[in-house]
């Protein structure tokens, strides 16, 4: 049977945001397109990261079992992964801008009801919401930029990436001081942050009319070559979605996890979170150098090498000396993160169509959150039954290895149009 995507009519293609990639918007629509990519995503992790600084105060609040506060734990991936399959579909119907822009809506809504819905079943529905919007915008950011920025992807990605560190070490770090200031409960410092989505709304708004606008005022364009690869044929493909999955495992243990390693080697608290902290806001300049760095190389395994050697030091520290060089560890596993700018920059330099980094962000980005499930889980079902944490520390170096396999397949100068 053909791919659906290959009998699209012209018609139907016109309205995603894979029009031809040289036709350029106007300066005052470039600018509204910079600053609704960079508030999107100042707003695409506040909803999780906020979560966990009060999620004590929400469970308690909620009379959350601790079973089912776990497993909240483990929703964003899973619904980043089933609502992100969903992307493509909906940018082909509605266009890229117009579903990131009822993807700010929904995270807007989501976070305003999630803190006062009454009850478990409703925070989860409310905080599905979110991450349903959440989920549409992360793959359909990669294809933004593409589609208006085709000669500057690096550092429009790095811009994007280092929004996203920025909003998420902000959310985790200011939420509970902010919830003090206001004089509120956990579920003020919950709804708060949907202040910030609700103003990320507005300029995707104005994008869309803006579009809107131009296409009536600008003659057809050629016809031209719209169908999409069949992304399960490219071994490149699969080796993009397995390089995001195993980078995205690293990232979520370590924010679940490395607090408490550094509490059981004798840090205190307050400094176990200083730390983790600075291993958040590594990925603010970093975001920002990496994508820019890997566009002008022909391919980006040297730089998935040198971010898996920064990883394997940092857990061979936190094996051997977890206390002694912490600082270090610390802004070494910080590095290693960087690994998420990365994937999103190859995701727009492994295709030669607009369409084609549509199925190609799709396709990786959900079969990498799926892959990321399991791990976090994984780790605490071993410390748990060791004892210790010398096994989950040698699970967690061992997953670099195939990491920096798939990233220099995935790294390579080819584009899946080539393989498929």
């Amino acid at each position: 049977m053909p791919d659906e995507t290959q009998t699209l009519s012209p018609a139907l293609t016109d309205r995603t945001a894979v029009e031809p990639l040289a036709s350029r918007p106007e300066a005052w629509l470039t600018r509204l397109v910079i600053a609704g990519i960079v508030l999107a995503a100042l707003n695409l992790r506040p909803a999780i990261t906020s979560l966990g600084a009060l999620l004590e105060e929400a469970r308690v609040g909620l009379h959350m079992s601790g079973s089912v506060a776990g497993v909240l734990t483990s929703v964003p991936p899973l619904c980043f992964a089933l609502f992100g399959i969903a992307a493509p579909r909906l940018a082909r119907r509605f266009g890229a801008g117009a579903v990131v822009c009822a993807g700010m809506a929904a995270i807007a809504t989501g976070l305003l009801i999630r803190p006062f819905a009454g009850g478990t079943v409703g925070f989860l529905a409310a905080s599905a919401l979110a991450l349903m919007g959440i989920a549409v915008s992360n793959v359909l950011m990669p294809v933004i930029i593409k589609r208006y920025f085709p000669d500057r992807v690096g550092s429009m990605t790095g811009l994007y990436s280092m929004a996203l560190a920025l909003g998420t070490s902000a959310a985790a770090a200011a939420t509970v001081p902010m919830t003090e200031a206001l004089g509120g409960g956990w579920r003020v410092g919950l709804g708060i942050w949907a202040v910030l989505a609700a103003l990320a709304v507005l300029p995707w708004i104005g994008l869309v009319r803006g579009r809107g606008a131009a296409a009536r005022s600008t003659p057809a364009a050629p016809a031209q070559d719209t169908r999409a690869p069949r992304v399960t044929r490219s071994r490149t493909a699969w080796a993009l979605g397995c390089f995001f999955g195993l980078q995205a495992t690293g990232a979520y243990i370590t924010m679940g996890w490395m607090p408490q390693i550094f509490r059981d080697a004798g840090v205190s608290a307050g400094t176990a979170g200083v730390l983790l902290a600075v291993t958040m806001v590594m990925g603010v300049p970093l975001a920002f150098v990496i994508p820019r760095l890997a566009t002008r190389m022909r391919t980006q395994g040297p730089i998935v090498v040198a971010l898996g050697l920064c990883g394997l030091t940092g857990y061979a520290g936190l094996f051997f000396a977890p206390a002694a060089g912490a600082w270090a560890w610390a802004l070494l596993l910080g590095i290693s993160n960087c690994a998420f700018p990365l994937a999103l920059t190859m995701i727009g330099m492994r295709s030669r169509t607009g369409i084609g980094v549509v199925r190609l962000s799709a396709f990786a980005q959900s079969t990498g959150y799926l892959i990321s499930i399991p791990g976090p889980l994984l780790v605490g079902v071993l410390y748990q039954h060791s004892g210790g944490w010398g096994l989950p520390i040698a699970l967690m170096a061992g997953l670099i290895v195939p990491q920096v396999a798939v990233g220099i397949l995935a790294g390579r100068d080819r584009t899946i149009e080539d393989e498929c």
